[in-house]
């Protein structure tokens, strides 16, 4: 039996040994992530909107800010990404160094924690505290915030970050391992700088914003489809005809299923400096409190643990298929 096993798990390692990177990676991530000022991720949104300053001219044509943006893109994508592939490919060991970029991928996954301080701080009516804790999150101005924007925005981020960050890293390193994983991760958080609601990236922001939607669109349906199940027959509804079309895409449609889950109010006008933008509601009802929150981050928590389970689950059932035919 254990010659036999062994033959089976041979057949298979790279199956095995890709399910166990994936998962110590992603609990790592979720335990003991890196300071954002150590997150490599955080060194690319730096670079990033320090090159926007300088190739970004709101005041000329849009087809000219529009390849400005594309080769912006192209121009820190590209080079990271082939080298990084370049090392892993060339690795005596490849999978110490995947797990350790997929590590630095999900440094997002750890909001569930800056979302429990934000409403201790709300309800210590700290509201300066919980804004700078918002801050680094999100893209936006967060010094206006209400106690109900406050709470929007924190169900908002907490909704949307594990599309990008557990779900995005099990289907993209799944289907092309490290190299479409990092294309991926690199392209949302350029998205992430250079919002296109934000008049300032209207038109250098939407080749990013295009690419990253379109290859994040599986991914933001399948988590929402996590969140729905919880939700009820309502939720299922909200995601499979959502009310409400906008950008950006995949995260107005995993919020509304969440608001539909909550039945809260999530959306509305945001700040960039001290400039007001009209975004659209999502209204299944009365505005957040901070029950909402954290039932939000039981919903993200019981949809990341299903999640996790497919890691383990998965691999296993194709193993006791192996051996129930041998």
């Amino acid at each position: 039996m254990v010659p036999e096993f062994t033959k089976i798990f041979s057949q298979d390692s790279q199956l095995y040994v890709g399910a166990l990177v994936l998962l110590v990676s992603i609990l790592l991530a979720r335990i003991a992530p890196l300071p954002r000022n150590l997150q490599p991720l955080e060194w690319l949104s730096q670079v990033a909107k320090n090159l926007s300053l300088k190739v970004n001219h709101t005041r000329r044509d849009r087809s000219q800010q529009l390849i400005a943006g594309t080769l912006a893109m192209l121009l820190l994508i590209i080079p990271f990404w082939a080298v990084i592939s370049f090392l892993v490919e060339l690795a005596e060991f490849p999978w110490f160094f995947e797990a350790i970029i997929i590590y630095l991928c999900l440094q997002d996954d750890h909001f569930r924690h800056i979302a429990n301080e934000v409403v201790i701080a709300v309800k210590r009516d700290n509201k300066t505290r919980a804004r700078n804790l918002l801050m680094p999150w999100l893209n936006r101005s967060t010094c206006s915030l209400s106690s109900v924007g406050l709470y929007k925005a924190t169900i908002e981020r907490l909704t949307t970050t594990s599309i990008y960050g557990t779900v995005s890293a099990i289907l993209f390193y799944a289907i092309g391992g490290i190299p479409l994983l990092i294309i991926a991760r690199m392209l949302k958080q350029l998205e992430f700088c250079w919002p296109i609601y934000n008049p300032e990236y209207r038109y250098f922001g939407i080749p990013v914003y295009a690419l990253s939607t379109v290859m994040h669109f599986i991914p933001a349906k399948l988590w929402a489809l996590s969140i729905a199940i919880q939700g009820g027959p309502k939720s299922l509804a909200a995601l499979f005809n959502p009310k409400v079309n906008a950008v950006p895409m995949n995260e107005y449609q995993a919020n509304e299923v969440m608001a539909c889950a909550l039945t809260v109010e999530l959306g509305g006008p945001v700040k960039f400096n001290d400039t007001r933008i009209e975004m659209s509601k999502i209204n299944y009802g009365r505005h957040p409190t901070a029950e909402d929150v954290l039932m939000a981050i039981k919903i993200n928590s019981i949809a990341f643990a299903l999640w996790v389970s497919a890691i383990v689950i998965l691999p296993g059932l194709w193993g006791a298929l192996r051996l129930l035919q041998n």
